[in-house]
């Protein structure tokens, strides 16, 4: 659920802390439905674990975390299925063809299918949609480094997110 102002991103005072180094320190800020919020910095800034905390990947030291109305740390299958993540890196699936995994991987969002959303993207649109449609029966060995890119997006994707999230695209 989506706040009644739109928030779909709700941070206060994050803090994340291993042993003894502060990692994150009172990182506050929020997002809206349709906007797009991009964390600028250095390796090693913090961007990568503030992302892994908001998706429920990993937990916090201290601070308050809502996403879609709800906490990660305490996020059900529901919640994740409206969570969408582009990684810095997949694993590679090479021996897989494209339609095959994103028919594979989106089989899992089916469960998740609402009245509003019906989950997930028909295969042959996700992949029109991200620009591989002569790549579609192809292996993803095979494929271009920016054509795996446009797949990472597609699996980010395949199950109709509500919000996504993309570390390093």
């Amino acid at each position: 659920m989506t706040s009644s102002n739109g928030v779909v991103l709700d941070v206060d005072s994050l803090q994340m802390r291993y042993d003894t180094a502060d990692v994150l320190r009172d990182v506050t800020f929020q997002a809206r439905r349709g906007e797009v919020l991009v964390m600028l910095g250095p390796n090693g800034a913090g961007k990568t674990t503030t992302i892994e905390i908001l998706e429920g990947f990993r937990g916090r030291s201290a601070g308050r975390v809502d996403v879609l109305g709800t906490d990660p740390e305490h996020g059900d299958e529901q919640w994740r299925a409206r969570i969408g993540v582009v990684l810095q890196s997949w694993r590679d699936h090479a021996k897989w063809r494209v339609r095959e995994l994103l028919q594979h991987l989106g089989s899992f969002y089916a469960p998740y299918s609402t009245h509003r959303t019906e989950r997930p993207w028909d295969t042959d649109q996700l992949i029109e949609l991200v620009g591989l449609t002569e790549q579609a029966g192809a292996k993803i060995s095979t494929l271009s480094g920016g054509q795996r890119r446009r797949l990472d997006v597609a699996i980010g994707i395949v199950g109709k997110p509500d919000l996504l999230f993309m570390d390093e695209p």
